[in-house]
């Protein structure tokens, strides 16, 4: 027998014996179609090729692409397990000619690999063509010698392949193996095709027109080859059976299904364990590509496909998770041609077995209500609808499971009903909505949200991808289209901009399409904590809601926000390791320049306890571990250790983020609950340091902090003034340190004496001048003096030497300083009951341009900014004097 392997091996070595290159499968979510869920189809990697947009790898190509049809236009999801050839996941093989051979060589190659190569009757073997492809049918006769009656004309579209409405297409011609007369079923385009004995097993794609608007618009300047052969329906085939689940890697899958349930691959059983051997392959293929179960897009559909094979583990009488049991069979089979498999080994299972072990609860609830509801139902009946709804909306229990659930039993569900219960739900939220006090802007985002769903964000694995865009906004408003100078936010069905929330600042970056559009994204909000609004300007060309465009976020830009946010959650463990368990985030911001992060704590960070911090971070951004993450509900990852986030909303499922180095236990040295994007190892942080530490209220302080490039410059630039300062004090960097507490003892010094030099200049006068000069103001002795470059404290001490020299007078001094100048007036004691300092004071200050002035009236100051009018407050104070000593 021909192994599965075997034949996928052939099939490459064949073509490539041809000159074709051989082209690695690519992942499963396309990052070129954004209209596609998964990849459905071993053309899709090649779709812009194909169209002009990107310039092949060789003239022709040959690959095994995965494949899932479990979601959109393409779904199987219900029919596998029941049927013997649909699949939610299976591999597509495939030749390609860009421009090179066209038909006559595609028949060549696929007649010698089927009949020569793998040795297939031919007498077995028919063909169609387009019912108008004249040259397709005779070069059928002329290569292989098939027969007029085996050369089939089908005139409906089933034979004419189109990318869509613009672009490449033409006729195909299918080849179908005959099983033999003793299965039931006609040739195709007969009345019984839908028969099992005839099987399509190669669809051989001639891209020869261009169309426009669904006609045809011409040829093709290079026709071009695009062939599909299911490698399941052609190993079925070669290996002698008719069902796809009697192959060699089904029966290895359904045999681990059988050991590890103690239940035999027969009678009702028979469709559990296939659906487990299926759903076991899609499931493990779409977690190695990165989609994780979630509730909504992509994850969604895997989540349906994961709680699809639980449910027959279920029916099975497995006790106890089994889906995770069955990865290392998984891994045996296909490990060798897809080592993703392998790598991804300890997410599949991990993953498999905590969605298991949730999925049992809700099962268990569901079930129980579902019996209740159909318990005295007969083949026939109907379950309501409302019912179908609370088994969704309170027991997560979804639709397309109840009717799973359902289907032996005969009994359908109201489709309509759980419909109408669904849009009553939805038409409360939006009236609760409506009622809560929200900006009325907001009433815009829920309109598009109900309408397209969430943005599904892809941005944890890439920097770019395609979309679709689903609204414009232009000034408030929601407009069909946006041209060049237009101030736009442009929201797509799927988006690797990440949305600004939890404190990391939202991507910038472009949007482009081939025909010239350029937008400059500066910002990226995430309205409804649903959707990625890109805000920018339209630079060029236009946009208009349907388009299919592109999205590239500016990665380095990603990078440094990345940093600092994985630095944030490693600072976070090194604070509660120096200080102490209290300490939780109070706040944050993660931008591209630097990091701010609050925290509780009730005093100021001494010098070591930064020193500390630092090197603790430090060690574990060199140690350069590898940054994992999980999906876990909130209580479980709380209760595995997760510190959860300041400001995050959290639902059913949270990521799970762990870096660092295990410690005690086996734990990280971080593990926190975060939806942002972070490196993928704490060595791309490269350093962290801290520039600040401060307080931002009570019990509160702030740490800033920059990491990477940023934080070398930063250093950087501190080692270039270091270096400047020593040039100036002409000594070694080292040396800077003692040079400076001298310079300032030295200034101290001076400081001083300077101090007693003016003191001495205004009280008693320097060497060979006279003392200072009480003047008699209406019979009061009174002193007044300006001095320039006085510091505003030293006037108090110069008025109590004034008022112990005078023994009885009132004195007034300004100190003028930088323009501004301070004002003070004391009164001796026994004059105190006739003039008050204060008001004296208020006088001054007012020449000053200044308002008040206060203190006791013994002894009052103030100040004014106007230091030019020094001379007019004293006059000012002298004339109050005078004015209040006269007599009444």
């Amino acid at each position: 027998m021909t192994s599965t392997n075997d034949i996928r091996r052939s099939f490459l070595d064949y073509f490539a014996g041809a000159g074709h290159r051989t082209v690695p499968s690519a992942p499963l979510v396309p990052y070129n179609d954004p209209t596609l869920m998964f990849v459905n189809a071993g053309m899709v990697p090649f779709k812009n090729i194909f169209t002009g947009l990107e310039t092949p790898p060789a003239p022709t190509a040959a690959s095994s692409q995965k494949c899932v049809r479990a979601g959109g236009k393409h779904n199987d999801l219900d029919n596998v397990g029941y049927t013997a050839r649909h699949h939610t996941f299976f591999e597509m093989l495939g030749n390609f000619s860009f421009g090179d051979y066209f038909k006559e060589q595609a028949i060549v190659h696929a007649w010698t690999l089927l009949t020569r190569e793998w040795g297939l009757d031919p007498q077995r073997l028919t063909a169609t063509v387009y019912h108008t492809d004249d040259e397709a049918f005779a070069l059928w006769g002329k290569i292989a010698g098939v027969p007029d009656h085996r050369i089939i004309r089908i005139p409906t579209k089933d034979n004419f392949w189109a990318m869509g409405d613009e672009g490449p297409c033409g006729p195909c011609s299918e080849i179908f193996y005959d099983h033999g007369d003793h299965i039931f079923g006609g040739p195709p385009g007969s009345p019984d095709e839908d028969g099992d004995r005839f099987v399509e097993i190669w669809n051989l794609v001639f891209m020869q027109f261009e169309q426009a608007a669904g006609e045809i618009v011409g040829e093709l300047p290079r026709p071009s080859i695009d062939t599909g052969m299911g490698l399941e329906r052609v190993a079925a085939v070669l290996q002698g059976v008719h069902d796809n689940y009697d192959t060699d890697t089904f029966r290895a899958l359904i045999t681990a299904s059988e050991s590890l349930t103690g239940v035999a691959a027969e009678g009702d059983s028979r469709a559990s364990h296939r659906v487990i051997a299926d759903h076991l392959r899609s499931s493990g293929f779409l977690l190695a590509d990165g989609v994780l179960p979630s509730n909504e897009g992509r994850g969604y559909v895997l989540r349906r496909i994961m709680r699809r094979a639980m449910r027959h583990a279920h029916l099975l009488g497995a006790r106890d998770p089994l889906m995770h049991r069955l990865v290392p069979a998984l891994v045996t089979e296909m490990g060798q041609a897809y080592p993703e498999l392998a790598r991804a080994q300890p997410l599949i299972e991990e993953t498999l077995e905590r969605e298991e072990t949730q999925f049992r609860r809700t099962l268990s609830n569901g079930l129980r209500l579902l019996d209740e509801a159909t318990g005295a139902m007969g083949e026939g009946g109907e379950l309501d609808g409302e019912t179908a709804f609370k088994l969704y909306d309170t027991y997560g229990f979804p639709y397309d499971l109840t009717e799973d659930a359902l289907r032996n039993r005969g009994i359908a569900v109201d489709r309509a009903g759980f419909d109408a219960a669904m849009a009553r739900q939805k038409a409360a939220a939006r009236a609760a909505w409506k009622g809560s006090g929200q900006a009325a802007d907001g009433e815009l985002w829920f309109d598009i949200a109900e309408r397209e769903g969430a943005t599904e964000f892809t941005g944890y694995a890439a920097t770019e991808g395609e979309g679709r865009v689903v609204g414009i906004i232009r000034d408030g408003v929601e407009v069909p289209n946006a041209g060049a100078g237009d101030a736009v936010t442009v929201l797509t069905n799927q988006s690797p901009f990440y949305g600004e929330s939890g404190g990391q600042a939202g991507d910038a970056g472009a949007i482009t399409s081939p025909d010239g559009l350029r937008i400059e994204v500066t910002d990226t909000s995430k309205p409804l904590g649903r959707l990625h609004a890109h805000e920018g300007t339209v630079e060029a060309g236009t946009i208009a809601v349907g388009d299919v465009v592109h999205l590239a976020v500016d990665a380095d830009r990603r990078d440094r926000i990345r940093a600092n946010h994985s630095a944030t959650h490693l600072l976070h463990a090194a604070l509660r390791h120096r200080l102490g368990e209290h300490v939780t985030q109070k706040g944050s911001l993660v931008a591209e320049d630097r990091l701010r992060f609050d925290f509780s704590h009730p005093k100021p960070l001494t010098p070591d306890d930064i020193a500390a911090i630092e090197a603790e971070v430090n060690a574990e951004i060199r140690a350069n571990e590898t940054v994992t993450t999980r999906l876990m509900s909130p209580d479980d990852a709380i209760q595995a250790g997760a510190m959860a986030l300041f400001g995050e909303k959290y639902g059913d499922e949270v990521r799970v983020l762990s870096m660092g180095r295990a410690g005690d236990g086996g734990r990280n040295y971080s593990v926190e609950l975060c939806g942002g994007t972070h490196v993928s190892a704490t060595g791309d942080i490269g350093l962290l340091r801290v520039i600040s530490e401060s307080a931002v209220s009570s019990g509160v302080r702030r740490i800033e902090a920059l990491t990477g490039e940023a934080a070398r410059q930063w250093l950087v630039n501190r080692e270039n003034a270091l270096r400047d300062a020593a040039a100036t004090f002409r000594s070694t960097p080292e040396e800077v340190p003692a040079r400076i507490v001298a310079l300032l003892d030295e200034r101290k010094r001076l400081e001083r004496e300077l101090a007693e030099a003016r003191r001495a200049l205004a009280l008693g006068g320097g060497a060979g001048q006279a003392g200072p000069v009480d003047e008699q103001v209406a019979g009061v002795a009174f002193f007044g003096q300006v001095l320039p470059g006085l510091e505003a404290k030293a006037l108090r001490g110069l008025l109590d030497e004034a008022k112990s020299r005078m023994g009885s007078g009132v004195a007034a001094i300004v100190a003028v300083n930088d323009g501004r100048a301070a004002i003070a007036v004391a009164v001796t004691a026994d004059l105190t009951e006739r003039f008050d300092a204060v008001q004296l004071v208020r006088a001054g200050v007012t020449a000053l341009g200044g308002q008040g002035g206060g203190g006791r009236p013994d002894m009052a100051q103030g100040g004014g900014p106007n230091g030019s009018k020094a001379d007019d407050a004293i006059a000012a104070v002298r004339a109050l004097l005078e004015e209040q000593a006269a007599p009444a």
